[in-house]
Protein backbone atom coordinates (compact mmCIF):
# COMPACT_ATOMS: atom_id res chain seq x y z
CA UNK A 1 0.00 0.00 0.00
CA UNK A 2 1.76 3.26 -0.76
CA UNK A 3 2.46 6.05 1.79
CA UNK A 4 0.75 8.76 1.43
CA UNK A 5 0.64 12.12 3.63
CA UNK A 6 -3.33 12.33 3.75
CA UNK A 7 -4.58 9.33 5.12
CA UNK A 8 -8.23 10.04 5.23
CA UNK A 9 -8.49 11.14 2.10
CA UNK A 10 -9.39 8.93 -0.77
CA UNK A 11 -7.07 10.95 -3.54
CA UNK A 12 -4.40 9.21 -5.28
CA UNK A 13 -0.70 9.63 -3.83
CA UNK A 14 0.21 12.18 -7.04
CA UNK A 15 -2.96 14.82 -5.99
CA UNK A 16 -2.44 14.00 -2.57
CA UNK A 17 1.76 14.94 -2.63
CA UNK A 18 0.92 17.85 -5.17
CA UNK A 19 -1.56 19.24 -1.97
CA UNK A 20 0.73 18.92 0.67
CA UNK A 21 3.68 20.71 -1.00
CA UNK A 22 1.11 23.66 -2.07
CA UNK A 23 0.32 23.94 1.84
CA UNK A 24 4.22 24.08 2.75
CA UNK A 25 5.72 25.68 0.21
CA UNK A 26 5.82 29.19 1.75
CA UNK A 27 7.68 27.50 4.74
CA UNK A 28 9.52 24.80 2.55
CA UNK A 29 12.63 26.29 2.45
CA UNK A 30 12.96 27.57 6.13
CA UNK A 31 12.10 24.23 7.29
CA UNK A 32 14.80 22.88 4.75
CA UNK A 33 17.40 24.25 6.66
CA UNK A 34 16.11 24.40 10.06
CA UNK A 35 15.11 20.39 9.70
CA UNK A 36 18.30 19.89 8.54
CA UNK A 37 20.91 21.96 10.05
CA UNK A 38 21.59 23.38 6.55
CA UNK A 39 23.17 20.27 5.80
CA UNK A 40 20.90 19.44 2.57
CA UNK A 41 22.89 22.59 0.94
CA UNK A 42 25.87 20.24 1.55
CA UNK A 43 24.38 17.22 -0.16
CA UNK A 44 22.81 19.08 -3.12
CA UNK A 45 26.40 20.48 -3.64
CA UNK A 46 27.96 17.08 -3.78
CA UNK A 47 25.70 15.88 -6.02
CA UNK A 48 26.56 18.05 -8.63
CA UNK A 49 29.84 18.09 -8.23
CA UNK A 50 29.62 14.55 -9.79
CA UNK A 51 28.38 16.01 -12.82
CA UNK A 52 31.33 17.89 -13.59
CA UNK A 53 33.59 15.89 -15.36
CA UNK A 54 30.33 15.72 -17.93
CA UNK A 55 29.65 19.57 -18.44
CA UNK A 56 25.93 19.23 -19.50
CA UNK A 57 24.73 22.12 -21.14
CA UNK A 58 20.79 21.76 -21.20
CA UNK A 59 19.56 19.78 -17.63
CA UNK A 60 16.25 18.74 -16.60
CA UNK A 61 15.55 19.02 -12.95
CA UNK A 62 12.53 17.02 -11.88
CA UNK A 63 10.25 17.97 -9.04
CA UNK A 64 12.19 21.02 -8.83
CA UNK A 65 10.20 22.50 -6.05
CA UNK A 66 11.71 26.20 -5.19
CA UNK A 67 14.53 25.23 -7.54
CA UNK A 68 17.25 24.60 -5.07
CA UNK A 69 19.41 21.64 -7.32
CA UNK A 70 19.12 24.06 -10.05
CA UNK A 71 20.53 26.66 -8.62
CA UNK A 72 23.08 24.58 -7.24
CA UNK A 73 23.92 22.91 -11.06
CA UNK A 74 23.75 26.56 -12.81
CA UNK A 75 26.61 27.82 -9.87
CA UNK A 76 28.60 24.56 -10.52
CA UNK A 77 28.03 23.87 -13.89
CA UNK A 78 27.28 26.61 -15.76
CA UNK A 79 24.92 25.39 -18.94
CA UNK A 80 22.95 27.32 -21.12
CA UNK A 81 19.57 26.14 -19.78
CA UNK A 82 18.10 24.42 -17.10
CA UNK A 83 14.67 23.58 -16.89
CA UNK A 84 12.73 22.65 -13.78
CA UNK A 85 9.32 21.06 -13.37
CA UNK A 86 7.00 20.15 -10.34
CA UNK A 87 3.49 19.19 -9.76
CA UNK A 88 2.96 21.58 -6.98
CA UNK A 89 2.14 25.22 -8.46
CA UNK A 90 2.57 26.81 -4.78
CA UNK A 91 6.02 25.44 -4.93
CA UNK A 92 7.06 26.87 -8.54
CA UNK A 93 5.41 30.09 -7.37
CA UNK A 94 7.87 30.76 -5.00
CA UNK A 95 10.75 29.18 -7.00
CA UNK A 96 9.69 31.80 -9.87
CA UNK A 97 10.12 34.26 -7.24
CA UNK A 98 13.50 32.88 -6.46
CA UNK A 99 14.50 33.03 -9.72
CA UNK A 100 13.91 36.50 -10.14
CA UNK A 101 15.32 37.62 -7.09
CA UNK A 102 18.80 36.05 -7.50
CA UNK A 103 18.66 37.02 -11.84
CA UNK A 104 18.14 33.84 -12.95
CA UNK A 105 15.17 33.56 -14.65
CA UNK A 106 16.50 33.89 -18.33
CA UNK A 107 18.72 30.68 -17.43
CA UNK A 108 16.44 28.57 -15.02
CA UNK A 109 12.62 27.81 -16.24
CA UNK A 110 10.22 26.26 -13.87
CA UNK A 111 7.45 24.66 -15.58
CA UNK A 112 4.44 22.56 -14.36
CA UNK A 113 4.79 18.94 -15.19
CA UNK A 114 4.24 15.20 -14.16
CA UNK A 115 7.36 13.55 -13.55
CA UNK A 116 6.08 10.36 -14.43
CA UNK A 117 4.55 12.10 -17.92
CA UNK A 118 7.08 14.28 -18.97
CA UNK A 119 6.26 16.85 -21.94
CA UNK A 120 9.66 16.59 -23.45
CA UNK A 121 10.80 14.48 -26.70
CA UNK A 122 13.25 11.48 -26.33
CA UNK A 123 17.54 12.23 -26.20
CA UNK A 124 16.48 15.80 -25.10
CA UNK A 125 18.41 16.32 -21.95
CA UNK A 126 22.51 16.31 -21.41
CA UNK A 127 21.69 15.48 -17.72
CA UNK A 128 18.56 14.95 -15.27
CA UNK A 129 18.77 15.59 -12.15
CA UNK A 130 16.16 14.93 -9.23
CA UNK A 131 16.45 15.67 -5.18
CA UNK A 132 14.53 14.55 -2.85
CA UNK A 133 11.55 13.91 -5.17
CA UNK A 134 11.82 10.36 -6.58
CA UNK A 135 10.14 8.99 -3.19
CA UNK A 136 7.56 10.96 -4.02
CA UNK A 137 6.34 9.67 -7.15
CA UNK A 138 3.56 7.24 -7.45
CA UNK A 139 4.53 5.10 -10.00
CA UNK A 140 9.14 5.15 -9.07
CA UNK A 141 9.43 2.71 -12.21
CA UNK A 142 7.35 4.74 -14.46
CA UNK A 143 8.89 8.07 -13.67
CA UNK A 144 12.68 6.70 -13.61
CA UNK A 145 11.74 4.75 -17.24
CA UNK A 146 10.53 8.72 -18.68
CA UNK A 147 13.68 10.09 -16.99
CA UNK A 148 15.43 8.14 -18.66
CA UNK A 149 13.61 8.38 -21.90
CA UNK A 150 14.49 12.02 -22.00
CA UNK A 151 18.13 11.94 -21.28
CA UNK A 152 20.47 11.72 -24.27
CA UNK A 153 22.67 8.44 -24.89
CA UNK A 154 25.89 9.05 -22.99
CA UNK A 155 23.54 11.49 -20.71
CA UNK A 156 23.86 11.37 -16.86
CA UNK A 157 20.80 11.01 -14.48
CA UNK A 158 21.69 11.88 -10.68
CA UNK A 159 19.18 11.20 -7.93
CA UNK A 160 19.54 12.82 -4.50
CA UNK A 161 17.19 10.74 -1.89
CA UNK A 162 16.94 10.51 2.02
CA UNK A 163 17.93 6.78 2.98
CA UNK A 164 18.05 4.65 6.43
CA UNK A 165 21.29 4.41 7.99
CA UNK A 166 22.18 1.18 8.93
CA UNK A 167 25.14 1.67 12.10
CA UNK A 168 24.49 2.38 15.63
CA UNK A 169 23.83 4.31 17.02
CA UNK A 170 23.11 6.79 14.23
CA UNK A 171 20.09 4.40 13.14
CA UNK A 172 18.78 5.13 16.21
CA UNK A 173 19.18 8.94 16.77
CA UNK A 174 17.94 9.31 12.87
CA UNK A 175 14.97 7.16 13.74
CA UNK A 176 13.80 9.00 17.10
CA UNK A 177 14.69 12.53 15.46
CA UNK A 178 12.42 11.72 12.01
CA UNK A 179 9.35 10.03 14.06
CA UNK A 180 9.52 12.42 17.06
CA UNK A 181 11.03 15.89 16.51
CA UNK A 182 11.12 16.11 12.90
CA UNK A 183 6.84 15.80 13.01
CA UNK A 184 6.55 18.41 15.74
CA UNK A 185 8.79 20.89 14.38
CA UNK A 186 7.51 20.49 10.77
CA UNK A 187 3.74 20.83 12.29
CA UNK A 188 4.55 24.14 14.38
CA UNK A 189 5.95 25.72 11.38
CA UNK A 190 4.66 24.62 8.27
CA UNK A 191 0.85 24.21 10.60
CA UNK A 192 0.42 20.94 8.27
CA UNK A 193 1.11 18.29 10.69
CA UNK A 194 0.47 15.44 7.99
CA UNK A 195 3.25 16.34 5.57
CA UNK A 196 5.96 15.54 8.32
CA UNK A 197 4.75 12.78 9.70
CA UNK A 198 4.80 11.57 5.61
CA UNK A 199 8.17 12.38 5.36
CA UNK A 200 10.09 10.02 7.91
CA UNK A 201 7.32 7.29 7.13
CA UNK A 202 7.93 7.71 2.64
CA UNK A 203 11.65 7.39 3.90
CA UNK A 204 11.22 4.18 5.92
CA UNK A 205 9.28 2.88 3.03
CA UNK A 206 11.85 3.93 0.14
CA UNK A 207 13.90 1.33 -1.75
CA UNK A 208 17.29 2.42 -1.11
CA UNK A 209 20.71 1.43 -1.54
CA UNK A 210 20.99 -1.36 -3.64
CA UNK A 211 17.28 -1.91 -4.09
CA UNK A 212 16.82 1.66 -5.82
CA UNK A 213 19.58 0.92 -7.96
CA UNK A 214 18.35 -2.24 -9.30
CA UNK A 215 14.82 -0.29 -10.27
CA UNK A 216 17.41 2.26 -11.35
CA UNK A 217 19.09 -0.12 -14.34
CA UNK A 218 15.83 -1.68 -15.12
CA UNK A 219 14.29 2.36 -16.18
CA UNK A 220 17.27 1.85 -18.64
CA UNK A 221 20.42 3.15 -16.92
CA UNK A 222 23.75 1.82 -16.79
CA UNK A 223 27.16 2.20 -15.10
CA UNK A 224 25.16 3.28 -11.92
CA UNK A 225 26.54 3.40 -7.81
CA UNK A 226 25.27 4.81 -5.07
CA UNK A 227 27.34 6.99 -2.63
CA UNK A 228 26.33 7.90 0.96
CA UNK A 229 26.25 11.11 2.63
CA UNK A 230 25.87 11.78 6.05
CA UNK A 231 25.76 8.60 8.04
CA UNK A 232 23.89 7.29 5.55
CA UNK A 233 21.28 9.55 6.23
CA UNK A 234 20.95 10.50 2.16
CA UNK A 235 22.31 8.86 -0.94
CA UNK A 236 23.43 9.86 -4.45
CA UNK A 237 22.62 7.85 -7.31
CA UNK A 238 24.33 8.13 -10.48
CA UNK A 239 23.35 6.67 -13.61
CA UNK A 240 24.42 6.76 -17.25
CA UNK A 241 22.15 6.36 -20.67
Amino acid sequence: MAVVPYKEKEAGKKEQVSEMFDNISAKYDLLNRMLSGGVDLYWRKKAISMLKPKQPKYILDIATGTGDLAIEANKQLNPDKIIGVDISEGMLSHGREKMKRLGLDDKIEMRMGDSEKLLFDDNTFDAVIVSFGVRNFENLQKGLTDMCRVTKPGGTCVVVEFSNPKSFPMKQLYGFYSTKVLPLIGKLVSRDSSAYTYLPESVKAFPDGENFLSIFRSAGFKDTYCKTLTFGICSVYVGTK
